[in-house]
Protein backbone atom coordinates (compact mmCIF):
# COMPACT_ATOMS: atom_id res chain seq x y z
CA UNK A 1 0.00 0.00 0.00
CA UNK A 2 1.45 3.31 -0.89
CA UNK A 3 -0.03 5.27 1.96
CA UNK A 4 1.58 2.74 5.07
CA UNK A 5 5.12 3.80 4.75
CA UNK A 6 4.87 7.13 4.11
CA UNK A 7 2.26 7.44 7.17
CA UNK A 8 4.33 4.64 8.77
CA UNK A 9 7.30 7.50 9.02
CA UNK A 10 5.61 10.37 10.58
CA UNK A 11 8.05 12.95 9.02
CA UNK A 12 5.84 14.34 6.75
CA UNK A 13 2.00 14.00 7.37
CA UNK A 14 0.13 15.06 10.37
CA UNK A 15 -0.82 11.58 10.63
CA UNK A 16 -0.98 8.83 13.52
CA UNK A 17 1.90 6.78 12.55
CA UNK A 18 0.03 3.69 13.64
CA UNK A 19 -3.25 4.36 11.59
CA UNK A 20 -4.74 1.36 10.47
CA UNK A 21 -5.13 0.26 7.11
CA UNK A 22 -8.87 0.98 6.58
CA UNK A 23 -8.66 4.12 8.51
CA UNK A 24 -5.80 5.43 6.60
CA UNK A 25 -7.62 4.50 3.26
CA UNK A 26 -10.35 6.11 4.79
CA UNK A 27 -9.08 9.70 5.37
CA UNK A 28 -7.53 9.40 1.89
CA UNK A 29 -10.92 8.97 -0.06
CA UNK A 30 -13.75 9.80 1.78
CA UNK A 31 -15.96 12.59 0.27
CA UNK A 32 -15.67 15.10 -1.04
CA UNK A 33 -12.19 13.52 -1.87
CA UNK A 34 -11.52 12.43 -4.96
CA UNK A 35 -8.46 9.92 -5.09
CA UNK A 36 -6.24 9.31 -8.04
CA UNK A 37 -3.75 7.17 -8.75
CA UNK A 38 -0.41 6.94 -10.73
CA UNK A 39 0.58 3.76 -11.95
CA UNK A 40 2.59 2.48 -14.74
CA UNK A 41 2.59 -1.35 -16.09
CA UNK A 42 -0.37 -2.07 -13.35
CA UNK A 43 2.09 -1.13 -10.65
CA UNK A 44 1.24 1.59 -8.20
CA UNK A 45 3.80 4.18 -7.89
CA UNK A 46 1.90 7.05 -6.67
CA UNK A 47 -1.31 8.67 -5.55
CA UNK A 48 -3.28 11.98 -4.49
CA UNK A 49 -6.39 13.68 -3.43
CA UNK A 50 -8.28 16.73 -4.42
CA UNK A 51 -10.90 18.29 -2.22
CA UNK A 52 -12.31 21.70 -1.49
CA UNK A 53 -10.33 23.18 1.35
CA UNK A 54 -13.36 24.28 2.61
CA UNK A 55 -16.99 24.50 3.00
CA UNK A 56 -19.08 26.98 1.87
CA UNK A 57 -17.64 29.89 1.18
CA UNK A 58 -14.17 28.82 1.03
CA UNK A 59 -15.19 25.70 -1.45
CA UNK A 60 -13.89 27.26 -4.34
CA UNK A 61 -9.67 26.50 -2.72
CA UNK A 62 -9.08 23.44 -3.84
CA UNK A 63 -6.28 21.02 -1.00
CA UNK A 64 -4.84 18.25 -2.24
CA UNK A 65 -2.20 15.75 -0.77
CA UNK A 66 0.54 13.35 -2.64
CA UNK A 67 2.02 10.38 -1.81
CA UNK A 68 4.97 9.10 -4.05
CA UNK A 69 6.09 5.22 -3.77
CA UNK A 70 9.95 5.16 -2.89
CA UNK A 71 10.93 3.41 -5.84
CA UNK A 72 9.47 6.46 -7.61
CA UNK A 73 11.18 9.35 -6.35
CA UNK A 74 13.52 11.31 -8.27
CA UNK A 75 11.36 10.49 -11.48
CA UNK A 76 8.88 13.62 -12.13
CA UNK A 77 5.98 11.65 -10.84
CA UNK A 78 4.97 13.95 -7.81
CA UNK A 79 5.29 17.32 -10.47
CA UNK A 80 3.44 15.19 -12.89
CA UNK A 81 0.75 14.27 -10.17
CA UNK A 82 0.59 18.12 -9.25
CA UNK A 83 -0.01 19.27 -12.82
CA UNK A 84 -2.85 16.56 -12.96
CA UNK A 85 -4.21 17.97 -10.23
CA UNK A 86 -4.14 21.60 -10.56
CA UNK A 87 -5.70 20.42 -14.08
CA UNK A 88 -8.49 18.49 -12.38
CA UNK A 89 -8.93 21.64 -10.17
CA UNK A 90 -9.60 23.82 -12.75
CA UNK A 91 -11.97 21.75 -14.42
CA UNK A 92 -13.95 21.04 -10.76
CA UNK A 93 -13.90 24.51 -10.81
CA UNK A 94 -11.51 25.57 -8.34
CA UNK A 95 -9.94 29.52 -8.45
CA UNK A 96 -7.14 28.30 -6.09
CA UNK A 97 -5.00 25.90 -4.58
CA UNK A 98 -3.85 25.58 -0.62
CA UNK A 99 -1.58 23.59 1.18
CA UNK A 100 -2.37 23.86 4.69
CA UNK A 101 0.10 21.65 6.54
CA UNK A 102 3.65 21.20 4.85
CA UNK A 103 5.99 20.38 7.24
CA UNK A 104 9.46 22.79 6.75
CA UNK A 105 11.61 20.06 6.93
CA UNK A 106 10.52 18.42 2.98
CA UNK A 107 12.68 19.79 1.39
CA UNK A 108 11.54 17.82 -2.19
CA UNK A 109 7.85 18.93 -2.04
CA UNK A 110 8.86 22.47 -1.16
CA UNK A 111 10.89 22.60 -3.79
CA UNK A 112 8.43 21.16 -6.52
CA UNK A 113 5.66 23.52 -5.08
CA UNK A 114 8.15 26.48 -5.12
CA UNK A 115 8.83 26.09 -8.81
CA UNK A 116 5.21 25.29 -9.79
CA UNK A 117 4.43 28.98 -8.55
CA UNK A 118 3.79 28.43 -4.92
CA UNK A 119 3.77 31.17 -2.45
CA UNK A 120 4.37 30.76 0.96
CA UNK A 121 1.59 32.92 2.87
CA UNK A 122 1.90 31.37 5.99
CA UNK A 123 4.17 29.33 8.59
CA UNK A 124 2.87 27.50 11.86
CA UNK A 125 5.93 27.63 14.18
CA UNK A 126 6.89 24.27 15.64
CA UNK A 127 3.69 23.01 14.84
CA UNK A 128 4.85 19.47 13.89
CA UNK A 129 6.27 16.65 15.87
CA UNK A 130 8.99 15.46 13.89
CA UNK A 131 9.98 12.33 14.71
CA UNK A 132 14.11 12.97 13.98
CA UNK A 133 14.12 16.32 13.89
CA UNK A 134 11.93 17.48 16.96
CA UNK A 135 9.36 20.26 17.04
CA UNK A 136 9.80 22.10 13.11
CA UNK A 137 7.26 24.67 11.29
CA UNK A 138 4.47 23.65 8.42
CA UNK A 139 3.70 25.76 5.54
CA UNK A 140 0.84 27.01 4.43
CA UNK A 141 1.66 27.46 0.41
CA UNK A 142 -0.76 29.04 -1.91
CA UNK A 143 -1.34 29.84 -5.71
CA UNK A 144 -3.90 31.39 -7.91
CA UNK A 145 -5.03 28.52 -10.85
CA UNK A 146 -6.34 31.61 -12.70
CA UNK A 147 -3.67 33.03 -14.00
Amino acid sequence: MLLEPVFRAGDTYAIEPDIGRDEAVAYWTAPPKRAFLAERDGEPLGTYYLTPNQRGGGAHVANAGFVTAPEARGLGLARMMLHHAEAEARKAGFRSMQFNFVVATNAAALHIWATEGYEEVGRLPRAFRHPGEGTVDALVLFKDLEV
